[in-house]
């Protein structure tokens, strides 16, 4: 991955002060939303700028790796629903597509506050600007249009600015799901046993493609191409990482393979080796135990 020199720096800040955190470094339930919140109500919700102290900006990296794992664990939730359910697998696929562009944006600095209708970004170690949200500014828009805006992501086709119209989209499965009437026929519920579940996971990952596989409206559920689409997403977040951090950052080496992950996904090769991390470390992005 050819990362930009200011995006590489960002990272490198943002993991630096975790260098040496305990592996139960994990800040507690809301922290940075209820951090930001409070300087604003100390300084007023009309300013522009405002300083912040080391502790929230940590919890951007902390906040990042946290919903990281949402998108990882949503996408084997995805899976284990496959039979049982296309609409929730489709579903799940989705917040799994959603949580790797959230954790994506929270490491470009993003953080959204929506009782306050302000987006929030870190501009730099002690300093916040914020602004207003639009009226179109939800969640499911913001995050995925401040990560494609970024030189980084603008020419990557994995990263999509989300809209619901046309054919392909992101989000329109969501929306199907949820809002419109007559969607189809519910099959028997059925789970998947963790061994399907990885066999499922391992196949999604060896599916080849020439571009990337937008999931269609007009082929709804779609749930293969969402699943394709979000276990590629939640690779590019832990690749972006292991190539802007080193291997001795004690909290990324700690929450980098959730334990839950081991024996649900198959060892699955990265396409290039991250710089820092191979030395003495599976190559596998979704490594799990075999």
């Amino acid at each position: 991955m050819i990362i930009d020199s200011a995006v590489q720096r960002r990272v490198e800040e943002l993991f630096e002060p975790l260098r040496n955190a305990k592996f139960d470094s994990m800040p507690p339930y809301g922290f940075l939303a209820s951090a930001l919140r409070r300087r604003l109500d100390e300084i007023g919700e009309d300013v522009t700028d405002f300083k912040i102290p080391k502790e929230t900006r940590m919890a951007f990296a902390t906040a990042a790796v946290d919903v990281w794992h949402r998108a990882a664990h949503s996408f084997l939730i995805s899976c284990s629903l496959t039979n049982a359910s296309p609409i929730w697998a489709s579903v799940a696929g989705y917040y799994s597509s959603h949580y790797a562009i959230r954790a994506m944006a929270h490491l470009l600095g993003y953080f959204q506050l929506h009782s306050y209708s302000r987006l929030v970004r870190l501009e730099r170690a002690d300093l916040c600007s914020v602004a207003r949200k639009r009226p179109a500014d939800r969640e499911h828009k913001v995050y995925w249009r401040v990560v494609k805006e970024d030189p980084q992501f603008a020419r990557d086709d994995w990263f999509t600015k989300n809209d619901v119209g046309g054919d392909p989209t992101d989000a329109g499965h969501r929306e199907m799901a949820n809002y419109w009437d007559h969607v189809s026929t519910l099959p028997s519920i059925k789970l998947l046993n963790n061994e399907s579940i990885k066999d499922r996971a391992d196949r999604i990952s060896k599916i080849c493609y020439t571009a990337p596989p937008i999931p269609r409206k007009s082929k709804f559920p779609d749930v293969e191409n969402v699943q394709v689409v979000a276990y590629h997403r939640v690779v590019k977040v832990r690749q972006l990482v292991d190539e802007c951090i080193d291997s001795r950052n004690r909290f990324w080496s700690a929450h980098r393979q959730p334990a839950w992950l081991d024996g649900l996904v198959a060892c699955v090769k990265l396409r290039t080796l991250p710089k820092r991390f191979s030395a003495g470390r599976s190559s596998p992005l979704l490594r799990l135990s075999p």
